[in-house]
């Protein structure tokens, strides 16, 4: 499994959420560990922020479908937004479609244009 975060989804969580935070969470999800399926191969899974915890923490939409990848496409604050809606819920099930049958060398394509960017484990150097 490889776990991916979109462009948009990097610079949101940058400064709020590191590599090693999200690398645990894509294998507590890969592990059935999420908090609400919503449908088609989306999830959401809650992070806890410093000082907040999980509650008042962050949000994260993942495309993920077993023996496959995982892709960070989404990430809000609670105190910002309280769920996707009914239409991004739709447009993030096609998106979740389109990343989980990119091709080997279109993920490539993909990380070498910046437009993925490829979470190891290791690698991390602190927060993203």
């Amino acid at each position: 499994m490889r776990i991916f975060k979109t462009r948009v989804f990097n610079r949101w969580a940058k400064g709020l959420l590191s590599d090693d935070i999200l690398l645990v969470s894509a294998y507590q999800i890969a592990a059935g560990n999420f908090d609400a399926s919503l449908g088609k191969k989306v999830y959401k899974k809650r992070i806890a922020l410093a000082g907040k915890g999980k509650s008042g923490g962050a949000r994260t939409i993942v495309a993920y479908q077993e023996g496959n990848n995982i892709f960070f496409v989404e990430g809000f604050t609670k105190d910002k937004k309280d769920n996707v809606t009914s239409t991004e819920k739709i447009a993030l099930q096609n998106a979740a479609n389109v990343y989980l049958t990119l091709s080997v060398t279109a993920l490539k394509k993909a990380v070498t244009e910046n437009k993925l960017i490829e979470i190891k484990q290791g690698q991390s150097r602190g927060k993203t």
